[in-house]
């Protein structure tokens, strides 16, 4: 069994390979994607689709209405990240230090690719609307489109997304209920001491000693506290100081990241990141201040919806080639905010060997456009077709 050669024909995935690396080449960063919102929305107008632009500064939305039925949604990303592309390719990036490294230029083709060929249809109902987002990475592009009415504005009863992974096989998927991906919260530490000379430590407070012990004490945390059965992750990225050979400085700041796949955990977490600042800062006689930065939560998919998309795509790709039992990643997605918010499913995509996301040497793989396009389709054809029931409304998936 395998995805259909005359519904996803050569020159579709031609056309679907062209965008894909015209975009590449041409990345942009969140909430700046206007060039990349240009090629969409041109394309989509040509469809024959509603299109509204300028939701979120640079989030387009089609809708097609087929008759009376359920507002199914379906989700791209549009940006790219702060990243110096170093493959040597016809269609690499133009621009210094922005790149797609995440494929969401593949996400983007082949949503379009989808939304060609889904206009054709004159077998469905409901209303199709196809969401290209900005600002996936770390800024919150699903959040500030909806806190600018998407809701209000469009009749949305389920909504689905799917993102690329490198070592995952081309033409296999992963979907699986409750949560697929992590929370994601940034904390910052300053602390601060009294400078001194490195060879009389007696007479000041270092706060680099002290900011060593704390990254010691964070990395206790997780094995210390969560069960482990239960995914959760504390990461220290950054440390900054600006001492030298026989300068103890005053200050020292460390940024990092606190992922989790439960509130519960979180907030566990979160006390005791304030109550290893506090014990080292009274252990090194230095202050000790930690700020949280809430970043995005959660990704968990509803189970009706979970369901609906393992069938959906056991039905494509075969049984064999749709993984349900894989643990979590704990890479975080702003695709949480609507799924706070309504009924829906995020699901994994193979993308084949190669460099891993955010690399300076990732690239999507255009042989696994065909894939793509072919879960949104069959996915939008189950959903909009049978009447006007809606997937809460049919037993199977309750």
């Amino acid at each position: 069994m395998g995805v259909s050669e005359t519904v996803i024909d050569s020159d579709l995935l031609q056309q679907v390979r062209a965008w894909r690396q015209d975009i590449h080449r041409r990345p942009e960063m969140a909430f700046a994607e206007h060039e990349t919102a240009a090629i969409v929305a041109r394309a989509l107008n040509g469809f024959g689709y509603a299109v509204t632009t300028g939701i979120a500064k640079t989030g387009v939305v089609a809708s097609r209405t087929f008759g009376p039925g359920p507002g199914i949604a379906l989700r791209a990303d549009m940006d790219a990240l702060p990243i110096t592309e170093k493959n040597a390719l016809p269609y690499a990036s133009r621009r210094s230090g922005c790149m797609h490294a995440c494929g969401h230029d593949g996400h983007t083709a082949m949503l379009l690719g989808a939304a060609k060929l889904l206009a054709r249809r004159r077998d469905l109902r409901g209303t199709l609307h196809l969401l290209f987002q900005p600002a996936e990475e770390n800024e919150g592009g699903a959040k500030a489109m909806l806190d600018e009415g998407l809701l209000e504005r469009f009749q949305i009863d389920e909504i689905y997304g799917l993102h690329n992974m490198p070592g995952v096989a081309l033409g296999e998927f992963q979907v699986r209920e409750g949560p697929i991906l992590a929370s994601f919260e940034r904390f910052s530490i300053a602390l601060r001491g009294a400078g001194g000379h490195g060879a009389m430590p007696q007479q000041a407070r270092n706060p680099i000693a002290a900011a060593a012990a704390l990254v010691s004490e964070l990395q206790s945390l997780v094995p210390r506290l969560v069960a482990p059965t239960e995914p959760a992750v504390i990461t220290v990225g950054h440390i900054e100081t600006a001492g030298s050979y026989n300068v103890i400085p005053e200050h020292a700041t460390l940024l990092g990241s606190l992922r989790s796949l439960s509130a519960p955990t979180r907030a566990l977490l979160q006390e005791h990141i304030q109550r290893a600042c506090d014990g080292v800062g009274s252990a090194h006689r230095v202050e000790v201040s930690c700020r949280f930065e809430q970043g995005y939560p959660a990704t968990v998919n509803s189970a009706a919806n979970a369901r609906f998309v393992q069938d959906t795509l056991r039905d494509l790709v075969g049984e064999d080639r749709v993984h349900t039992d894989f643990e979590p990643y704990l890479g975080s997605e702003d695709f949480a905010f609507y799924l706070q918010k309504i009924p829906g499913c995020y699901f994994i995509m193979g993308n084949g060997p190669g460099s891993p996301l955010h690399s300076p040497t990732y690239n999507f793989n255009d042989d696994a456009a065909r894939y793509g396009v072919a879960a949104w389709v069959a996915l939008a054809e189950k959903a909009m077709t049978g009447g006007a029931q809606s997937l809460a409304e049919n037993s199977k998936y309750r």
